[in-house]
């Protein structure tokens, strides 16, 4: 095999999918971070990808190591490369090639060595023959080895970007690159995880591919204990558990913990006897990383007072097609005597406002995050309304980035990560009485309210059209 420590001045590409385009950046800076890297991308990409949100993107001061371990656990990227030349046209990629140092070229290009070539074009389908022509029309490379198509030593690729709108594709690409493949990503997850094939599902199941780009986002990693204080069906516990972290969960609902009551599944009314979580684990081969689940309040400290966590993920209910509740109740009660003792009993439940969900996330992450550790978490919102000073903030979490996943034309949801970077003091508490940024948003108690406004103007709207007849 070809060695890489002596070689020099590289850089490499990455070649994302082009879905979740909100969710890239966020996702492969945090796989950075787990390698102690930054982000480095070359000249214009800001620019490049907020313009043209292209899938190819160039970077600078990695290993190919860093690079492998980014594809390890990347579901936003598909494929790596080491890139050995790039430009507008053919000719400026001819010139690249040319100038590229033989030396990082050689040690894939002996004599006794197997490779292949491969033509991938972004928005646009050639022909086979065509394929072929821009193969062959890379002759000039000093290639000494042999061709392989089934099994080679060495992969390479020819990379054409024809941009991303598909009603006006270009005749010619708008940029093109060459290089070697180092890995893929982990896309096949979002199809083996598939929620469709899941054991035990809810209304409410997270997406397998959002799970993973959660789980990204929180920088989870092996032997971490990760807590989902509104678990649900476990999802997002299925996805951290796939990246060697123990998971552990807390949900207001009996039924859902326990896997009891009526099913989701179409024609099965009833949930089957090990319709669970852990099941769920046990699926995919990770209940090994199954700590336990509880039927708790999350508005209530049931946690000793320690750092317990090293993340927290979660999608707390929107009151959409679930509830949001605690327990208590808006009924006067009174205190008994002193000296009197009142059985325990499970008071009735009553509306737990998204504001306070939050408020009371943000807190309790604050004091049960490691330093260092981070909560990840989805924040839904009408879109009209929106503006960043609706975002949730406390000032031991720092926030890292606020991603949109729009759900129509009127809502979506932001998934929102923040890191721990200081331990809670007495007057934090006073700076969130007085700090108006820290004080929770009222108005997100109003989105239950405004998504169905929204969702009825449209069905009238329909209703209202005129019927098309024959005539």
């Amino acid at each position: 095999m070809a060695t890489t420590n002596s070689r020099s001045c590289l850089q490499y590409l990455l070649h994302l999918a082009h879905d979740n385009l909100d969710f890239r950046l966020p996702e492969i800076k945090a796989l950075l971070a787990l390698r102690g890297k930054q982000f480095q991308p070359i000249e214009n990409f800001k620019e490049k990808v907020r313009k043209t949100n292209s899938p190819f993107w160039c970077l600078d001061g990695l290993s190919e190591e860093d690079v492998r371990g980014i594809m390890a656990r990347s579901v936003c990227a598909k494929s790596a490369f080491e890139l050995w030349g790039h430009g507008h046209t053919h000719s400026e990629l001819r010139t690249s090639l040319l100038n590229y140092p033989s030396e990082n070229m050689s040690p894939f290009m002996e004599k006794h060595s197997t490779y292949r070539i491969n033509v991938y074009t972004f928005n646009k389908t050639l022909e086979f023959t065509d394929r072929i022509k821009k193969i062959d029309a890379l002759d000039y490379l000093p290639f000494e080895g042999s061709v392989s198509l089934k099994s080679p030593q060495h992969v390479f690729c020819l990379l054409e970007d024809y941009g991303t709108d598909p009603n006006d594709i270009p005749d010619h690409p708008y940029y093109i690159y060459f290089g070697r493949w180092i890995g893929d990503g982990q896309r096949e997850l979002i199809r083996s995880h598939s929620v469709k094939n899941r054991h035990f599902i809810g209304n409410t199941s997270m997406d397998a591919g959002l799970s993973f780009i959660m789980a990204n986002h929180a920088k989870v990693k092996e032997n971490d204990v990760v807590f989902d204080p509104f678990v649900g069906t476990g999802s997002l516990l299925v996805a951290c558990s796939q990246f060697g972290a123990y998971v552990c969960g807390s949900d207001i609902d009996y039924n859902t913990i326990h896997g009891k009551g009526r099913s989701s599944r179409k024609n099965q009314k009833w949930r089957g006897p090990d319709e669970n979580i852990r099941a769920n684990l046990r699926q995919y081969g990770t209940e090994d990383m199954y700590l336990d689940v509880m039927v708790s309040d999350a508005s209530k400290p049931v946690w000793r007072e320690a750092a317990l966590f090293d993340a927290i993920i979660t999608d707390p209910p929107y009151g959409i097609r679930e509830s949001t509740r605690r327990t208590g109740s808006h009924k006067d009660t009174t205190k008994p005597p002193d000296g009197f003792y009142v059985e325990s009993h499970v008071p009735v439940s009553q509306a737990y406002h998204l504001s306070d969900i939050f408020t009371d996330l943000l807190n309790f992450s604050a004091h049960r995050l490691v330093m260092g550790g981070r909560l990840v978490y989805w924040l839904p919102v009408y879109r009209p309304d929106y503006s960043e000073e609706m975002v949730p903030l406390h000032p031991c979490l720092r926030l890292i980035s606020n991603s949109e996943q729009t759900l129509s034309s009127h809502t979506s949801r932001r998934l929102i990560t923040m890191e721990k970077i200081k331990e809670p003091e007495e007057q934090d508490s006073l700076a969130l009485g007085a700090d108006p940024s820290l004080s929770p948003y009222q108005g997100h108690n109003a989105f239950r309210e405004k998504y169905f406004s929204g969702v009825n103007k449209r069905s009238g709207k329909e209703e209202n059209k005129p019927e098309v007849n024959g005539e």
